[in-house]
């Protein structure tokens, strides 16, 4: 991983670059932010940049030395990947390395980490993973012998904030007294959570949200999305590339959401009571989850459609289908029923996630609608 195949986040990169030119890698650093982000992809590609053998003029690592390429392939033998892992069955504790293959085939398909995702690669419902005591006695093992083919030795660890007590107070020993050879890398997602006596020993390093414009060129160049609904993905993940790609995976829901919307509004335009009702059972088929999901896209919807009546198209983000709908749509969403609107979908997601019956809600939605279309 090189740093010119990580998007954004230039000021972070030459931060990063700077560190190793001057020599003044710190024993511990912890590169913290938002998930999905990129930050383990920063972490891969400074130590990939310390291990070069043939370093660029913009500091960058060259991509083609032995160690770059060992590094490329997830097997340089002085780069340790720590991350969390379910227990084995039976209740045993388990280490990273247990999970190798599994890490190398999840990180080899995807540069910004999703914990949720990690685990359903896994397929592991029944056990939450984490970074038990055996992980730091074997971090102690890994580290206590000589570097094999270069002067430093480098441990990642994705997600401290999800070690046990046992193994944090036990990775502080190591932190405490480092080996002179080695340098820590932390990957957090919410460092808060990481015991004080740790994070006071790492240099912090926070990594900001991407911007909606580099997301959406990454989504234009690598997906091959029109830049409008590359910008309107962006705008909805506010920030994680994670989240973004999440919403291109799911674009199939996301149609069958905007056809239930606009149904919805139609027939609530029309008070067309019956057709309403039936429209709340085809919902209710869907699930929980989707039901839910959709309560949410249309208090996107009803947002949108409010900014958009303002003429202020500008701050408006709706992909091309939303937009030829809202088009016409946007003008009955006004200052009078923008609010009630949104708040009736949030009380839907509300009652549907505390196993409110499917049928009774969605209908009382939609008559409410009615109302508030007046």
């Amino acid at each position: 991983m090189k740093f010119s195949d990580i998007p954004g986040h230039d000021h972070v990169k030459n931060r990063l670059k700077q560190m190793v030119a001057d020599n003044r890698v710190p024993h511990a650093l912890m590169l913290h932010g938002v998930p999905g982000i990129g930050k383990l992809a920063l972490a891969r590609a400074l130590a990939q940049r310390i291990h070069c053998a043939n370093p660029g003029p913009d500091g960058d690592s060259c991509g083609v030395c032995p160690s770059c390429l060992q590094h490329k392939s997830l097997n340089h033998i002085d780069t340790v990947y720590s991350y969390p892992v379910p227990k084995r069955d039976g209740g045993k504790d388990t280490v990273s390395s247990d999970y190798a293959d599994d890490w190398r085939k999840y990180l080899t398909a995807n540069m910004f980490m999703d914990f949720a995702a990690w685990h359903a690669s896994l397929g592991k419902k029944m056990s939450q993973p984490q970074i038990p005591r055996a992980e730091s006695r074997e971090l102690l093992r890994r580290v206590s012998t000589t570097a094999h083919v270069s002067d430093r030795k480098i441990v990642i660890m994705w997600l401290p904030e999800r070690m046990n007590e046992q193994a944090a107070n036990g990775l502080l020993k190591l932190i405490e007294e480092p080996f002179a050879d080695t340098s820590f890398i932390f990957v957090s997602d919410n460092p808060a959570a990481i015991i004080q006596t740790i994070r006071s020993r790492c240099q912090m390093l926070e990594v900001p949200r991407l911007s909606d414009d580099v997301i959406a060129g990454y989504m234009t160049a690598t997906k091959g999305l029109d830049p409008a609904d590359a910008m309107a993905l962006a705008h909805i993940a506010e920030g994680s590339m994670a989240e973004a790609l999440r919403q291109l995976a799911n674009d199939g829901d996301n149609a069958v959401y905007l056809d239930l919307f606009i149904r919805l509004m139609r027939l609530a335009y029309m008070r067309d009571v019956s057709g309403l009702r039936a429209w709340a059972n085809e919902l209710t088929a869907l699930g929980r989850e989707q039901e839910t999901k959709f309560h949410a896209y249309c208090q996107r919807m009803i947002r949108e459609n409010f900014i958009l009546n303002f003429g202020n198209r500008s701050l408006s983000y709706l992909n091309r289908a939303e937009e030829v709908f809202s088009s016409r749509f946007s003008r009955f969403i006004t200052e009078r029923n923008a609010e009630r609107l949104a708040a009736a979908f949030n009380d839907a997601m509300i009652d549907i996630e505390g196993n409110g019956n499917g049928k009774i809600v969605n209908f009382d939605l939609a008559i409410r609608v009615i109302l508030l279309l007046k």
